[in-house]
C-alpha cells in the first residue's frame, strides 16, 4: 500500500515568492512621486488668485467704459445739435444771398436788401458766437491742476469742527471760491457738513440752482456757519452719495478737511467702495476729490496725517485727486 507524502504550506519556494511581492511592493512605494497633489493644490490656488485678479481689473475697466460710453454720446449728441443749428444758420445765409441777387438790378431796392442782409449777417454772427460761448461753458475733459472737470453737479462737503474754523477757515472758503471757479455753470449744486448737514437749512436732498447770487451767498455765509461735527467725512460722503446720486448725473463730491478721528482707515475706505460702486459693472457712482490742510506748527500732526492717507487713498479709489496745502 503507497503511503501519502506530507504536504507542507510554507515551503522554502513559497516564502521566496511572498517576500518578492513585499520587495515590489516596498519599491513601488519608493519611487512613486506623492507630492503631485501638493503641487496641483499650490498651482490651483495660484490660478485662483489670478483669475480674482484679472477679474477685478475687467470689472474696473468695464466701468470706466461706462463713463466714457456716457460722455462721448453726450459729445456726439451735442456736436449733432450744432451741425444742425449751423446748416440752418447757412441755409439762411444763402436765401438772404439769393433775394439779394435777384434784386440787384432794382436801383430802388438795393437799400433795402443791403439792409436785410446786413441784419442777417449780424444775426447769423450772435448766434455762431452763442453757439461758441455755449460750447466754452461746457465741462472740459482734461484736469485743471490735476483735477479732472468733468462733472455737470458739484457736492462740497466740509469739515466744520474747531480745529477748520479756528486755523482753517479762511483758506477753505478761498479754496471753496477757487474750486467753483473750475466750472463756470453747473446743472446743480450743495453744500454739506462732513456730518451730511446743509449750509442752507431744509435744503438736504435737493439740489441747488447754480447762480451767480447762490455762489456769492455761500461764500459769504461761510463766515459763521458753524455745524456739529466729529472730524469724520466717511458719514457725509454716504448720505451724498446715497441721496444725490440718479443715472445720468456726472457729480464730483470735494471733501474739505484737516482730520480723520475714525477708528479704522481701512474700514472707512471700504464703507465708501461699498456704498460707491454701482451693481452693473462696479463702476464708480461719483467721483471723490479732497483738499487736506495741514495742521500749523506747535499742534500733534497725527490726525491731520490720517486724513492725508485716508483721501489720498480714496480719491485714488474713486477717480479723484487728492491735494494738500500747507499754509
Amino acid at each position: 500500500m503507497r503511503r501519502t507524502r506530507d504536504f507542507e504550506i510554507f515551503s522554502l519556494s513559497f516564502l521566496d515568492c511572498i517576500c518578492c511581492g513585499f520587495g515590489a511592493i516596498i519599491l513601488l512605494l519608493v519611487i512613486s512621486d506623492f507630492r503631485q497633489p501638493t503641487t496641483l493644490e499650490a498651482s490651483r490656488k495660484i490660478l485662483a488668485g489670478q483669475v480674482r485678479e484679472l477679474t477685478r481689473q475687467l470689472e474696473v475697466i468695464r466701468g470706466e467704459t461706462d463713463v466714457l460710453d456716457r460722455e462721448l454720446r453726450g459729445r456726439v449728441a451735442e456736436l449733432t445739435r450744432d451741425q444742425q443749428a449751423l446748416a440752418r444758420l447757412a441755409g439762411d445765409l444763402t436765401s438772404v444771398r439769393g433775394e439779394f441777387a435777384a434784386s440787384r438790378k432794382e436801383a430802388s431796392a438795393a437799400n433795402r436788401i443791403e439792409a436785410q442782409l446786413a441784419a442777417s449777417r449780424q444775426t447769423l454772427n450772435s448766434e455762431v458766437e452763442s453757439l461758441l460761448d455755449a460750447r466754452r461753458r461746457l465741462p472740459a475733459l482734461e484736469a485743471v491742476g490735476g483735477i479732472p472737470i468733468d462733472s455737470n453737479y458739484v457736492i462740497f462737503l466740509v469739515d466744520t469742527s474747531s480745529s477748520m474754523t479756528d486755523d482753517h477757515w479762511a483758506a477753505a472758503t478761498s479754496v471753496l471760491r477757487e474750486i467753483l471757479d473750475l466750472y463756470p455753470h453747473l446743472e446743480g449744486v450743495q453744500i454739506l457738513s462732513d456730518r451730511g448737514t446743509p449750509m442752507f437749512a431744509g435744503s438736504f436732498g435737493k439740489w441747488l440752482t447754480d447762480t451767480p447770487a447762490l455762489r456769492a451767498t455761500m461764500i459769504s455765509r461761510m463766515g459763521t456757519w458753524r455745524a456739529y461735527s466729529q472730524s469724520n467725512p466717511v458719514t457725509g460722503i454716504r448720505a451724498a452719495i446715497r441721496t444725490y446720486w440718479s443715472p445720468g448725473r456726472h457729480i464730483s463730491l470735494y471733501v474739505l478737511g484737516d482730520e480723520f478721528t475714525g477708528d479704522s482707515i481701512q474700514q472707512a475706505l471700504d464703507d465708501v467702495t461699498a456704498v460707491n460702486r454701482s451693481d452693473a459693472g462696479g463702476g464708480r457712482l461719483v467721483r471723490i476729490h479732497a483738499v487736506g490742510f495741514l495742521e500749523l506748527s506747535g499742534f500733534p500732526p497725527y490726525t491731520s496725517i490720517r486724513f492725508s492717507t485716508l483721501m489720498r487713498l480714496m480719491c485714488e479709489q474713486n477717480g479723484g485727486t487728492f491735494v494738500g496745502l500747507r499754509q
